[in-house]
C-alpha cells in the first residue's frame, strides 16, 4: 500500500520584514512541534523538521566520553596500524 502525501494550500502572512506561515494546531500537535523547528532546504523545496533536542553538547559528549573508563593501554601498539612502513613527504 503506498503512503499517501497530502498537501495544503497555505498562505504567506506578514510579520515584520518578513513572512511566514500559519502551521494549523492539529498538525503541530501530530509531528511534535513546540517552541521551535528545523527548516531543511532540499532539492525537491522545503522541509520542516522537528528539532532533536536528545543530541549531546560536546561537553556532555566529553563527559560521557570519561565515564567509559576505556582502557588505552594498547593504543601505542595500533597508532599508526602499518603506515610507519610508508614513505611521506613533509
Amino acid at each position: 500500500m503506498e503512503k499517501q502525501i497530502r498537501t495544503r494550500d497555505i498562505k504567506l502572512i506578514p510579520i515584520g520584514n518578513s513572512k511566514g506561515v500559519r502551521i494549523p494546531k492539529t498538525l503541530l500537535q501530530k509531528y511534535g512541534f513546540h517552541n521551535s523547528l528545523l527548516l531543511e532546504e532540499t532539492d525537491k523545496g522545503l522541509l520542516l523538521r522537528k528539532k532533536d533536542d536528545n543530541k549531546l553538547s560536546w561537553e556532555d559528549t566529553y563527559k560521557a566520553m570519561a565515564n567509559e573508563k576505556e582502557e588505552w593501554g594498547n593504543f601505542d601498539n595500533v597508532l599508526l596500524d602499518g603506515l610507519e612502513d610508508e614513505d611521506f613527504e613533509y
